[in-house]
């Protein structure tokens, strides 16, 4: 049998304000809209909103309705950050609502992350700062969809050993990361592992066939092209193993692949292919963390992973000095951020550990910096500018407290 596990990452960031200079004489509870360009982001929210979140939401619900009376569901995943949705309750519900009729039909989970799509897990031992975030995730998604994950999808697929015993101990069964071959060395992407040293089962991404997806669908000049649903879902037919793991940017569908590109044609028809295979069916993160593991998988804190460029490390957010300027900055304010007991300055503060921050200053050139430019539409010394501005401004504010 061919278990296919479908999942989407929903993340937008909110962006800094590359205007700002300070916020002296300012309230604390009027820094969120100081520091970041909040019409620039409700903008962007509507934008992909219609052309990708909606939508998509209608083509797998179409399709979970269709496949309801069969042998066979249509089930998928979703990872949504908190940041994300914070801005969907303040600009644009309606997403919610389309995420809430989903999980209505019972064939969707909502995975956990950190609330902010921070870097916390990588912080300290303790990962006190961690812990809190995802316990702020978790509440969010019982809150919103009445589900308590059991599995969880650190930001951007970061992983290592003692970030898998910090969730198992937090009472998580599994974990997604990317499926390399520092992770794997010659066995398969398709089965699942468990972190050394834990019963957490580790679930890696086969990259090659969700890259296919999100990177190459469009490519003229890919040998492959075009990419159908039935040619597709062929390929995922014939792959061997426990299950074979999907997952890609939400944004893929009608953001990053234009409509014209025929991207949501080929999300419509994908389950229906798929399910034609006698031996084919799709399957939840909960469900796949039941079966048994085929090893173990042994990742120490310095050899950290991630989906993240070609690298696939944590460079994407920490490989330069203005990176790790601005990321040590951030781990600093922490402690005394917490002190002032400030409910708006905390909130800030973290709003600025989300990693897309961090990601907009990279600077090594080649393929993996086009993909950092589409995100960011500014240079990486202008991101740190506006970064280092609003951090120092923190610091003042935070000492002055």
């Amino acid at each position: 049998m061919t278990d296919i596990c479908l999942g989407f990452e929903v993340h937008q960031p909110l962006r800094l304000d590359r205007e700002f200079e300070s916020s002296k004489g300012s309230k604390t509870e009027d820094l969120l809209e100081l520091y970041f360009d909040n019409d620039w982001n409700e903008e962007i929210l509507k934008r992909v909103a219609e052309k990708c979140y909606l939508t998509a939401n209608e083509k797998i619900l179409e399709n979970i309705e269709k496949f309801s009376d069969e042998d066979k569901d249509f089930r998928v995943a979703f990872s949504i950050s908190g940041v994300f949705l914070w801005q969907c309750k303040k600009w644009c519900p309606e997403v919610i609502e389309s995420f809430q009729r989903l999980n209505e039909t019972g064939n969707v989970e909502f995975l956990n992350q950190t609330y902010y799509h921070s870097l916390a897990s990588l912080y300290s031992e303790e990962r006190e700062e961690f812990k809190e975030q995802v316990g702020m995730h978790r509440d969010l998604v019982e809150e919103l969809f009445d589900q308590k994950p059991v599995v969880f999808e650190n930001t951007e697929f970061i992983y290592n050993n003692s970030i898998a015993e910090a969730l198992e101990q937090m009472g998580y069964k599994g974990i997604f990361t990317e499926g390399m071959k520092r992770l794997l060395g010659d066995r398969s992407p398709n089965l699942v592992y468990k972190a050394r040293g834990t019963d957490m089962r580790v679930l890696p991404r086969n990259y090659k066939l969700s890259d296919d997806i999100g990177f190459r669908f469009s490519n003229s000049d890919w040998e492959e092209y075009p990419l159908t649903a039935d040619k597709y879902a062929a390929w995922l037919s014939e792959v061997e193993g426990q299950s074979v793991n999907i997952f890609v940017d939400y944004e893929t569908f009608g953001e990053h692949q234009w409509p014209d590109t025929g991207i949501f044609d080929f999300l419509a028809w994908l389950p229906r292919e798929m399910l034609k295979y006698e031996d084919s069916r799709f399957i939840t993160p909960s469900q796949l963390v039941k079966k048994e593991d085929q090893g173990y998988v042994d990742i120490s804190d310095f050899g950290t992973i991630s989906w993240a460029d070609q690298a696939r490390n944590t460079d994407a957010w920490l490989g330069n000095s203005m990176q790790r300027e601005c990321y040590a900055k951030m781990k600093e304010l922490g402690p005394k951020v917490k002190r002032t007991g400030d409910e708006d300055l905390l909130e800030v503060w973290r709003f600025l550990q989300t990693s897309d921050h961090l990601y907009y200053m990279y600077t090594v050139p080649g393929e993996s910096k086009e993909v950092h430019n589409y995100f960011s539409q500014q240079s990486p010394y202008e991101a740190y500018k506006t970064m280092k501005r609003i951090l120092d401004d923190l610091e003042k504010r935070v000492e002055n407290f």
